[in-house]
């Protein structure tokens, strides 16, 4: 049975409340929360991280300025993670078993409620444009003959689909990196040593082991951004290369419905949500924990109710019974209008509360309002001596986007 244990930073989160509610401050034009993968960040690479996500961040909210939908902010966040060789999604991605690069991405808008995405896509560099261009398709309608238009591609054909449609193909080589080829020829080596040691019985539980260990916290790198537009739609994406070492074809929860993003404007719901996850794909996968924390987030406390969906739905699921850690982060942001006081005619107000949750050692972070001059950023860490994918940690914040109705 495993450990129920976890961290909860509850101080972090009542302390910039506070500081939220007494300073008031007044953002223009939206909200955006990236992550850089929920797994294990190395202190020596903190900065690259860090770095990677304030450019998605910047790159969001240049967007938003402009007057841009959230699905617009948030594929524009994940183009600038996809394109860094720090992350495991796009440029550098993880090689499969055959030495390929192949990619999972998907995104959702709030507004409309339509979803894109593509799953072991090769020879693409940006696999979001690929799913957010199947979204944008979607809305047009029904194809010739009234053929309802494709949402999730996967393989040659999502690749044949893109290059019709535009988006410029990128040999599979050109995408790998020196990280990424010595991490493939190191597993290799691990893999092929297990098996000349041992046979039957012996070997498949070597293999396995083995398996956990190249991927374990380390490398689930999965990359994904959350946005609220100043109009309070929302939007959320993920893109990932997946595992070390996966099977060819093995598609994860970055291009599954409900497991790798989630995004849904308010309607008749209290709060917009929109959450994007990173970690173990067929753990996110088996619990839907995108959709999952979404419904969560209506309960009246958001930090609450993210704890104990992360620890009820995720780390205690009975879906993962047969589990001893189970690995995975999500950020999440939701939003609601919020009233003036005194009241005002010419000021709408929209409430963000934002939030990040892992049980990897690490979760890299960044957020930025359209107000600020440049993003924050930050490197979550399990405290020592707890057990990855046994304990949470969970921090966040809240900020007031301000707007002059014309």
């Amino acid at each position: 049975m495993r450990a129920a244990a976890f961290l909860s930073t509850g101080k972090s989160w009542s302390k910039q409340e506070e500081i939220n509610k007494n300073e008031t401050p007044k953002c223009v034009g939206g909200f955006v929360l990236v992550h850089a993968g929920a797994g294990y960040h190395s202190e020596s690479k903190a900065k690259e991280y860090k770095h990677v996500c304030k450019r998605a961040c910047q790159r969001a909210v240049d967007r938003l300025k402009a007057g841009a939908l959230a699905v617009e902010a948030v594929a524009a966040a994940l183009v600038e993670l996809e394109d860094s060789p720090f992350t495991n999604a796009g440029m550098g991605s993880n090689l499969n078993l055959s030495g390929e690069i192949e990619c999972d991405a998907s995104i959702m808008d709030g507004k409309s409620l339509h979803f894109g995405a593509v799953g072991a896509i090769s020879g693409i560099k940006n696999p979001v444009l690929v799913a957010n261009r199947l979204l944008s398709e979607a809305q047009k309608g029904k194809l010739s003959a009234g053929r309802i238009p494709p949402c999730f591609l996967v393989g040659r054909g999502a690749h044949d689909w893109a290059v019709g449609h535009g988006i410029p193909p990128c040999p599979s080589e050109k995408m790998a990196t020196k990280f990424s080829l010595s991490a493939y020829k190191r597993n290799k080596r691990k893999m092929e040593l297990a098996e000349k040691m041992d046979t039957g019985h012996n070997h498949a539980k070597k293999r396995r082991q083995s398996s956990e260990t190249d991927n374990g916290s380390g490398c689930l790198d999965t990359v994904g951004a959350v946005v609220v537009d100043s109009e309070g739609n929302v939007a959320a994406a993920v893109s990932s290369g997946g595992l070390a070492m996966k099977h060819p074809g093995r598609v994860g929860q970055a291009a599954h419905y409900g497991c790798g993003c989630w995004a849904e404007n308010a309607f008749k719901n209290p709060y917009s949500t929109a959450v994007s996850t990173s970690g173990c794909g067929e753990h996110l996968i088996r619990t839907m924990l995108a959709r999952e924390c979404s419904a969560a987030l209506q309960s009246e406390d958001a930090h609450k109710a993210l704890l104990e969906a992360m620890q009820n739905k995720f780390i205690s699921s009975p879906f993962l019974a047969g589990e001893d850690r189970v690995l995975g982060g999500v950020i999440v942001l939701r939003c609601c209008r919020c009233v003036e006081s005194p009241p005002s005619q010419n000021i709408q107000g929209i409430l963000v509360e934002f939030l990040w949750s892992h049980t990897t050692e690490s979760m890299c972070v960044g957020y930025m309002s359209a107000q600020d001059s440049k993003a924050k950023t930050h490197i979550s860490r399990l405290p020592p001596g707890t057990v990855p994918g046994q304990c949470l940690a969970i921090e966040g914040g809240v900020c007031r986007l301000m707007s002059v109705a014309e």
